[in-house]
């Protein structure tokens, strides 16, 4: 996930907690394009991120050209609070009542890290909504080896501590794995608001991550999608990138000389590559709806 050294607190969108019926609360950034039909993006961010550390130096880009909803997932930032293990496929289908609560009916998801497969699930879950893709950062699946799986699996006993403990418990467990060991990177901004979030079910998210696959499926994919490839990735590897764009059918790439905080460490790459890969989404699903009429 984006690393926010060195970020002090930027210009966001508006923002409020809006209720998603049956599920819960979660908090959004809104902002409503250059015109009333502009498509509407649904950014899904990454794990351990929110929508504001993944995506605030892209929201205003992305609205010049297009109506730029974001939310937080399950446990992250504002997102919903649940006592559920998480699961990728129930902030999937929140980004999709969201979508329904907001009154937009066709959409892009725009998922990076693990929002590429909360957005690859959205395709799978919802097709008729879905305009098409934006995949930046992400992959497939993110554990094949032994030590991979393994690494991901001892989350869960971590997740299970959390889940028992009692509140002051809990309180350690964040310092520990997270906020002390960032502390000299990171800037009281992004400290804050990293600090909101329900360790338990991060943690929980982690092992969901290392548990997924879509390459049984994957090429079931029928939407325009695009492909931002971070080409020094330390966390998901070039090569799973790779693997999953060549098995989406005439999926599109973008590159960004960048490790995984290309969003935040390499914004003057990333954002212009964002924006250009979700213009390509959007102009060949123009064209689709042409040639289908």
């Amino acid at each position: 996930m984006p690393r926010g050294g060195g970020i002090s607190e930027p210009r966001l969108p508006p923002g409020r907690e809006i209720e998603l019926p049956g599920r819960g609360t979660t908090f959004i950034r809104e902002l409503d394009g250059p015109t009333p039909d502009a498509p509407a993006l649904i950014l899904l961010h990454g794990w351990t991120a929110s929508a504001d550390l993944n995506w605030f130096l892209s929201y205003y880009e992305l609205a010049k050209h297009f109506r730029v909803v974001a939310l937080d997932h399950r446990g992250h930032g504002g997102g919903i609070r649940s006592r559920k293990l998480f699961r990728l496929s129930d902030c999937a289908t929140d980004a999709a009542v969201l979508a329904e609560v907001l009154g937009i009916e066709r959409y892009i998801p725009v998922g990076y890290s693990m929002g590429g497969p909360i957005a690859q699930l959205m395709c799978k879950q919802h097709p008729e909504r879905i305009i098409g893709l934006v995949l930046c950062a992400t992959a497939s699946s993110f554990a094949s080896s032994r030590e991979e799986k393994l690494s991901f699996t001892a989350l869960s006993g971590l997740a299970a501590l959390a889940r028992i403990a009692p509140a002051q418990a809990r309180q350690w467990l964040t310092e520990q794995v997270y906020l002390q060991r960032k502390s000299e990177q990171w800037s009281p901004w992004a400290l804050e608001q990293v600090s909101r979030h329900e360790w338990r079910t991060v943690l929980e998210a982690g092992r969901a991550i290392g548990n997924f696959s879509s390459k049984a499926w994957l090429g079931d994919i029928d939407v325009p999608t695009s492909v931002i490839m971070t080409m020094r990735d330390s966390v998901v590897p070039l090569r799973r990138q790779v693997r999953m764009f060549e098995a989406i059918p005439e999926a599109v790439a973008y590159r960004v000389d960048g490790d995984h905080d290309a969003c935040i460490a390499n914004a003057d790459q990333f954002v212009p590559a964002l924006v250009r890969a979700a213009q390509s989404v959007r102009d060949r699903a123009r064209l689709l709806t042409r040639v289908h009429q």
